[in-house]
């Protein structure tokens, strides 16, 4: 009995957190360059169910012997195992503001494959973003909308001193007395890739391969992945799944009442 009470209670918690995903990718769905959560389930171990019994040996001391009969697997609940982002290329909105960037993905050889735009977080250390509203900061630094460098390919800040300039497709900022190439990451396994809280991507880049293609679009944003009205969907879906789980969860509580009440009852 007690065993449909936690079987009950894990698809509850499972459900739970798949709403919390769902929940903040409809919150980040005007967020740019954001990239919706997948929730994976997985069950836990299954039980095997097995008849204890014994039989007895025709022997003149009538000895019995122990034996067991399979009766079938147990399941016994779910956990979301993990949260995978989905990096499929978001729709691309134009701006016309010179400090928008977008990356418009092109031929990867790993299917798992995306670039990145490259960041210096608060504490000085590499992450990556798709995330190109960018601004100029007071030192005339390009910067995150958090206030983040953003790294030219030899991981410094760049420095524009104003919004005049141009950057061309292949991710080359094109100022009046240089020309500066533009932080590009490549990362060949995009699940490997951490979210943290400020909404950058933390991970290892792999060498840029030489048969990569990408274009850098100026005045541009790469929109958020999320599908609104498919969230909403799988919310729905989500919610009738807890549902369910409550109400068995209740039938069991109800039957375990009338098992201490009513059938243990001494009279």
């Amino acid at each position: 009995m007690l065993r449909g009470f936690y079987t009950a209670a894990s698809g509850m918690v499972a459900q739970q957190r798949q709403q919390e995903a769902l929940s903040n990718n409809i919150a980040n769905a005007n967020t740019p360059g954001y990239k919706a959560d997948q929730s994976t389930m997985r069950s836990f171990p299954e039980m095997l169910i097995q008849q204890m019994g014994s039989k007895q040996v025709p022997t003149s001391s009538g000895v019995n012997m122990p034996t067991r009969h399979p009766v079938g697997p147990l399941n016994t609940g779910v956990y979301v195992q993990e949260m995978i982002p989905n990096f499929g290329q978001g729709d691309l909105r134009e701006t016309g503001t010179s400090t928008d960037l977008a990356l418009i993905n092109g031929q990867f050889p790993d299917e798992t494959g995306s670039v990145f735009f490259t960041v210096q977080n608060s504490d000085g250390d590499v992450r990556f973003t798709r995330n190109g509203h960018f601004a100029i900061d007071g030192e005339g630094h390009l910067v995150t909308s958090e206030g983040y460098y953003v790294l030219d390919q030899n991981e410094n800040p760049i420095q524009t001193n104003g919004e005049e300039f141009t950057v061309s497709s292949d991710g080359m900022i094109q100022l009046d007395n240089q020309d500066i190439p533009l932080g590009i990451a490549y990362v060949a396994n995009t699940n490997e890739l951490a979210k943290e809280d400020t909404g950058l991507l933390n991970g290892e880049a792999d060498g840029m391969p030489a048969n990569t293609t990408y274009q850098v679009q100026q005045r541009a944003l790469e929109q958020s992945n999320v599908d609104a009205m498919q969230m909403m969907t799988q919310m729905n879906e989500s919610y009738r799944m807890f549902e369910t789980n409550q109400k068995v969860l209740k039938a069991y509580d109800e039957s375990m009442g009338k098992a201490v009440s009513e059938i243990g009852r001494i009279t």
